[in-house]
């Protein structure tokens, strides 16, 4: 297997993208978490008017 990568901080450089790149990744984790908190505080919702 050939790295094309020198060192750690080539591979975050991402030969020039890596701000593109760890960015989009950081914002699908961050759109994947808000979601999952959402479908969370619904189904509480949910849960709480069929208790009533």
């Amino acid at each position: 297997m050939n790295l094309y990568w020198k060192s750690l901080d080539d591979f975050l450089a991402m030969g020039g993208y890596g701000l593109y790149v760890w960015g989009s990744f950081g914002m699908t984790a961050l759109v994947i978490g808000l979601e999952l908190w959402s479908l969370r505080q619904r189904r509480k919702a949910l849960f709480s008017e069929i208790d009533t």
